[in-house]
C-alpha cells in the first residue's frame, strides 16, 4: 500500500491489539490487488440497544486507481467479528474487481430457441428440437411459465441449454411467440 492505514476510533479508546488485526487484514488484502493506494478504516462503537449489548460498527473505504470502493457500517457485538466481517465483505469486492478488470467477468448463458416435437404428458417430460436439428430433453420442472399440460407439439419455446446426464437438456423452457420455417 502506498499510504499507511488510517485507522480511527469512535466512542472508544484506542486498542494496540486491534490495530495490529486491522494492519493483517489490510495485508491480506493487498495479495487480492497490490495497487490500493489508501485504506480508511473507522471502528465505532455504537449506541446502546435497548435490549442488546453495544454493538461495534466498522466502516471501510478503500481507494484504487480509478475505483473507490466502501464497506458500509458492519455491526457485531463482537468487535473482532465485525472486523473480520467487514474485512471479507471487502475482500469479495476486490476479487470481483479484479475479475471485471481481467475480463473474467460472469457470461450469463444465452437463450434458444425451439419448438416442442415429442411429448409424453403421461411422464411429464417431452423434446424441444431447434433450428439446426439438435435435440433437448425437458420435464415438467423445468418450465418457467406455463404448465406442462398447456404444451403441444409445435408450440414455440426459449430456453437455456445444460448438459445432462443423458444427453443436452433444456432448463427454464418458457413458451415463446417465435415461429421456424
Amino acid at each position: 500500500m502506498k499510504l499507511p492505514l488510517q485507522l480511527t476510533f469512535k466512542g472508544m479508546d484506542a486498542s494496540a491489539a486491534v490495530e495490529e488485526a486491522a494492519h493483517r487484514k489490510v495485508l491480506h488484502l493487498e495479495r487480492f490487488y497490490s495497487g490500493i493506494t489508501s485504506c480508511r478504516v473507522v471502528i465505532e462503537l455504537l449506541q446502546k440497544h435497548q435490549h442488546q449489548g453495544r454493538p461495534f460498527g466498522v466502516r471501510i473505504d478503500l481507494t484504487l486507481p480509478g475505483h473507490e470502493l466502501v464497506v458500509n457500517q458492519v455491526e457485531h457485538e463482537d468487535l473482532y467479528v465485525a472486523l473480520r466481517d467487514a474485512f471479507d465483505d471487502m475482500t469479495r469486492q476486490l476479487e470481483e474487481l479484479a475479475r471485471r478488470q481481467r475480463g473474467m467477468e460472469k457470461e450469463h448463458p444465452h437463450a434458444l430457441h425451439g419448438e416442442v416435437v415429442r411429448l409424453d404428458h403421461d411422464g411429464g417430460f417431452g423434446f424441444i428440437s431447434t433450428p439446426d436439428g439438435d435435440e433437448y430433453y425437458f420435464n415438467h420442472d423445468n418450465l418457467a411459465n406455463t404448465r406442462f399440460d398447456q404444451l403441444r407439439i409445435g408450440c414455440p419455446v426459449q430456453f437455456i441449454a445444460q448438459a445432462g446426464a443423458q444427453g443436452p437438456q433444456a432448463k427454464r423452457v418458457s413458451v415463446g411467440k417465435h415461429s421456424f420455417g
